[in-house]
């Protein structure tokens, strides 16, 4: 659906000092929702990209410390076109295998002209990433970099346009469709992609919940009047960090409408991070990125919680129509586990 909690941006991977960035979710601004799916269309499918190769020639060196921001050297001459994917230094932890969710970070630039791309390293760079290993969809030069890579790695990826932005390049990102991408990779940790625990009982007059799959939940709601107030349940209770103001949050999500038509009860699913290949949505919390019920609501809990939101209009949209699935006035109604944060 159109309908988000965040502004969409258009890219494939939330990484801020490129502007690669995954489709998330639409603020409360009042701006219009850029909505449209570049994620998706930006991204060459599977097929067309190229199998990686470990070396070729001529190569970019790297240097600097797993963990921090790497400095890359490119060399004279022209790419040699292959998919290069060569590890530097192999960590220690478990392997990443196809479709898990990975954290990672990464020291980018095109090798023609030397243009730099950013990291996600330091106070702009927006901290750990998410990528689903070998997943269509996402940036080649990072979902298939970290297929079979351990845990704490840092791998030295070499794209050429196909396992990058493809020939429509991503000029938010100054990329063009015949630019060869650099990157120093650096592997995290492998994420669950849901919670996991038992889910507890939930009182009758609030919505029900299923999300026991690695599908949008199913959301069913009462015949009595939504609350006035935000409810902020946990129904998972999870053993991570305390989510602080200011951090950056990965969640798997599905939102629905409250709605109530002639004495009828009906959950309007309208949106869900499953929906998206089960990429989580990543975004600041409590800094009015995304609508104030979710800012109040997240705040406070912890990673690994599942957490019901029922969020009345006047934390949600208010008065702004959002479209037949939101209209005016809408409780929102959302599942949400929180996965990382940092």
């Amino acid at each position: 659906m159109r309908i988000t909690v965040r502004r969409r941006l258009a890219a494939l991977l939330i990484v801020p000092a490129l502007a690669l960035t995954a489709a998330a979710c639409g603020s409360d601004d009042g701006k219009k929702d850029s909505a449209d799916k570049a994620d998706s269309s930006s991204a060459p499918k599977s097929a067309e990209v190229p199998k990686p190769v470990d070396t070729a020639n001529p190569m970019p060196k790297v240097a600097g410390d797993v963990g921090k921001k790497a400095s890359i050297t490119l060399p004279k001459g022209d790419p040699s076109g292959k998919f290069v994917v060569h590890t530097l230094s192999e960590g220690d932890g478990a392997e990443v295998k196809k479709n898990d969710l990975v954290t990672m970070n990464f020291t980018g630039k095109v090798w023609k002209g030397g243009k730099d791309l950013g990291t996600t390293y330091g106070k702009q760079g927006g901290g750990d990433q998410m990528v689903t290993a070998g997943a269509e969809g996402q940036l080649p030069a990072f979902a298939q970099a970290v297929v079979g890579q351990k845990e704490g790695s840092r791998v030295l990826v070499v794209a050429p346009p196909a396992a990058g932005f493809g020939p429509q390049g991503n000029p938010q990102a100054g990329v063009s469709g015949e630019d060869t991408l650099v990157f120093a990779v650096d592997v995290g940790k492998v994420v669950p992609k849901k919670v996991e625990g038992t889910q507890a009982a939930i009182p009758s007059d609030l919505p029900q919940i299923k999300a026991d799959e690695e599908k949008p939940a199913t959301i069913s709601v009462p015949k009595n009047d939504p609350p006035k107030k935000l409810v902020d349940q946990v129904l998972i209770k999870g053993k991570g960090a305390e989510i602080k103001n200011g951090q950056t949050v990965s969640m798997q999500y599905s939102g629905a409408a409250w709605k109530i038509n002639e004495g009828k009860a009906k959950a309007e699913l309208f949106d869900s991070s499953w929906n998206r290949g089960g990429q989580p949505f990543t975004t600041p919390i409590g800094q009015g990125q995304v609508i104030q019920g979710w800012d109040k609501g997240i705040v406070g809990k912890h990673v690994g919680d599942r957490v019901l939101l029922v969020i009345p209009p006047e934390q949600a949209y208010g008065e702004k129509d959002q479209g037949k699935a939101l209209p005016a006035n809408s409780t929102l109604v959302f599942v949400v586990d929180i996965l990382a944060a940092h």
